[in-house]
């Protein structure tokens, strides 16, 4: 089903609430020494992640992958 994932400003600490069933949870996870790679420029608060992009999250990686790179002239 459904997960939802909110992410503080500090980047360090997720809370994913979902249905289970027989009541809302809680999943929560802090960092000691790294930041969530949460993305910053979307234009609404709100998006999709697939499984894959969740697992990327939770274990640290870009789950939307790299900024695309401008050139300003070729060679």
């Amino acid at each position: 089903g459904p997960l939802f994932v909110f992410c503080n400003k500090a980047k360090d600490k997720l809370k994913i609430l979902y249905w289970d069933k027989t009541g809302f949870a809680l999943w929560y996870k802090r960092l000691e020494k790294q930041k969530f790679k949460w993305p910053t420029k979307l234009s609404s608060q709100a998006f999709e992640l697939t499984h894959q992009q969740m697992s990327w999250l939770l274990s640290g990686y870009d789950m939307l992958g790299h900024e695309p790179l401008h050139y300003q002239s070729l060679i």
